[in-house]
């Protein structure tokens, strides 16, 4: 079953390659204190993820910032060299903190996993965004399979201004 809004966000430990190499991320430790907006996309370097969703919210970080958001996070199901690959390739590295989920564990832990495997892309994260205050889900949109509507920059924008 999916998270949902009034859920604690998972604690996992992630891997993230930062300038020393290899590093543990702990989603706990990163959303303590925070107000964050977490989108999720099926992988990086992929159309729809690459041309719209990661540039809408590395274009539109000030506006995010201007709204209380101290955290930007993208989650892929991709090991911490794509991402931040994905992340340099987009100049998302200084605005959007990369969540690698090379073994889809926060996938599963969210409840928003599903089988791409007819794509060649073995099991991945549903396309999303939610807002996350103190680790706290406080909204969740989770697209329909094939769309992007309510997971976009203007969206979780637009959901900011309404809350």
């Amino acid at each position: 079953m999916a998270v949902q809004i009034g859920d604690r966000f998972p604690k996992v430990t992630l891997k993230q390659l930062g300038p020393d190499g290899m590093a543990d991320l702990d989603t706990a430790e990163l959303l303590k204190g925070r107000k964050a907006v977490i989108f999720a996309v099926p992988g990086a370097f992929t159309p729809t993820c690459s041309a719209k969703h990661l540039p809408g919210y590395v274009e539109r970080a000030e506006e995010f910032r201007a709204k209380g958001v101290d955290l930007i996070a993208c989650i892929a199901v991709n090991d911490p060299f794509v991402m931040d690959a994905w992340a340099k390739a987009n100049g998302a590295a200084d605005t959007v903190v990369m969540l690698p989920d090379g073994n889809g564990e926060l996938a599963r832990a969210l409840g928003l996993d599903f089988d791409a495997s007819r794509n060649g892309m073995g099991r991945r994260v549903q396309r999303c965004a939610m807002i996350v205050e103190d680790g706290v889900i406080t909204d969740l949109r989770i697209e329909e399979p094939g769309k992007f509507e309510v997971s976009s920059a203007e969206a979780m924008l637009a959901r900011l201004q309404a809350g």
